[in-house]
């Protein structure tokens, strides 16, 4: 049983959208949950019933505020910038098929985004949030994207941005980040992916 004082980040990817079920990149681009993702948020909701949050951000983007409020959190949230989704510049919009089809060798989290932001500006992004999150103790909650949670997932245990490919996050879904043996020198993922 951890302690109050414990760090547990649970890391929350927003429920669906229009584009997420299309598979269209979705980096700036303000657009609301669909009913599906609602519905998830909402139950969601039912899953973090019972647990205690001395934190709770949200990425400033609809789908990730909206994913708060229908998980019951709406009170508690707050605003923080590094939360948001990677910048896809050029790419924003086009599906994975669009882009390789002119781009065969093009690799998101090696590459970056042409128009977007690059590895290395998310990275630092991910490690100014870390490092903001490791100042707090208790449960926090996270409300994020996709890609901006696996990059904080990979750069939470120290690797490097490319690594975070191999992390996949569906939507409405929760992990953990947190320490082993509340080691805070020891960053560990708890649980993975869970929806």
């Amino acid at each position: 049983m951890s302690s109050p004082e414990t760090l547990r980040i649970h890391l929350i990817r927003h429920g669906e959208t229009a584009w997420s079920l299309s598979g269209q990149y979705t980096g700036r681009t303000d657009i609301p949950l669909s009913p599906h993702g609602k519905e998830a948020a909402r139950a969601l909701g039912e899953r973090l019933r019972g647990i205690s949050f001395a934190h709770v951000l949200t990425s400033p983007l609809i789908r990730a505020r909206q994913t708060c409020a229908l998980a019951g959190l709406e009170e508690a949230f707050v605003v923080n910038q590094d939360l948001v989704e990677w910048d896809h510049g050029d790419f924003e919009g086009h599906t994975s098929a669009e882009v390789h089809a002119a781009h065969a060798d093009w690799n998101l989290f090696v590459d970056g985004a042409p128009g977007g932001e690059s590895p290395e500006q998310i990275a630092a992004r991910a490690d100014h949030l870390i490092a903001q999150l490791r100042q707090m103790r208790g449960n926090v909650a996270i409300f994020t994207h996709s890609h901006m949670g696996r990059v904080l997932a990979a750069r939470w245990i120290g690797l490097p941005v490319v690594h975070a490919q191999s992390f996949l996050l569906k939507t409405a879904s929760l992990s953990i980040l947190c320490f082993q043996h509340d080691h805070r020198d020891q960053p560990a993922i708890e649980l993975w992916n869970s929806v």
